[in-house]
């Protein structure tokens, strides 16, 4: 409800008499300066609105793939497994440039060397080496190749390999046809609301998108294969992605028409 206030000054009158008559005592009501104050107030009728949240979905084919691929090595020393880390790595981006994939795809990803201890019980750790890891991330929209990458991947000395992850990337068109699914969807549902009470679709009066986003999906650790040289590449399936919407409608709803 909205509240509007009028404010209505009424001067004081002197009251009639004669000469040096005495003047009757002011009323309570009246302030001692005194002019009154008298606050006149009227509702007034706010719009009726109903809120809604809707949601709705597509389905869209990837058409990219990211996945990991890395060396893990140790050594006695931490010049050796760095060493014997960089030559097994370089034959590994090498497969990837070989297969295709352009050095823009091409990320390194993660590089680290860690102390490797030996631990018993009442004793002190003991270090027993040094473990190198490297790990890149490459892009390709090549997807019915991605078995055979995989497979050289690993001959070339990958031994950590992690993916693939499949997206769409340029997913607003399917977006879009999310987002107008949703509207639909929350707009059918008014109509059900308001004629349940009696009332009727005015207009809508505001939409918002809380952060709506394609699915990322969760790179998955995948075993080294023991035969890369084998007939068949590794089975890849891209299937499909859903990407999801949800939407914030507001109404306003109004007497039916006759």
């Amino acid at each position: 409800m909205r509240l509007l206030t009028l404010a209505l000054v009424l001067p004081l009158l002197a009251a009639p008499g004669s000469g040096g008559a005495a003047q009757p005592a002011p009323s309570p009501d009246l302030l001692a300066d005194g002019p009154r104050r008298v606050m006149i107030q009227r509702m007034m009728t706010s719009p009726t609105t109903l809120s809604l949240m809707a949601e709705a979905e597509v389905n869209e084919a990837p058409d990219t793939l990211r996945l990991s691929a890395g060396v893990v090595t140790d050594a006695v020393t931490a010049e050796a497994a760095m060493a014997a880390n960089a030559a097994r790595m370089t034959a590994v981006i090498g497969a990837l440039k070989a297969a295709g994939a352009q050095p823009a795809d091409i990320q390194t990803s993660n590089l680290s060397l860690s102390p490797q201890y030996r631990y018993a019980q009442g004793q002190s750790p003991q270090l027993t080496g040094y473990q190198a890891r490297n790990s890149v991330s490459v892009r390709t929209k090549k997807l019915g190749d991605a078995g055979r990458l995989i497979d050289a991947l690993v001959k070339a000395g990958a031994n950590d390999v992690n993916g693939p992850a499949f997206s769409v990337a340029d997913p607003e068109a399917a977006l879009n046809r999310a987002r107008a699914a949703a509207v639909a969807r929350a707009r059918a549902r008014a109509d059900v609301y308001a004629a349940a009470t009696g009332l009727a679709v005015k207009r809508i009066i505001s939409i918002s998108e809380p952060g709506s986003e394609p699915p990322t999906p969760v790179l998955r650790p995948m075993m080294a294969r023991m035969a890369a040289d084998a007939a068949e590449a590794t089975p890849v399936e891209p299937g499909e992605l859903t990407l999801a919407v949800r939407v914030n409608v507001t109404f306003e709803l109004d007497e039916k028409k006759p």
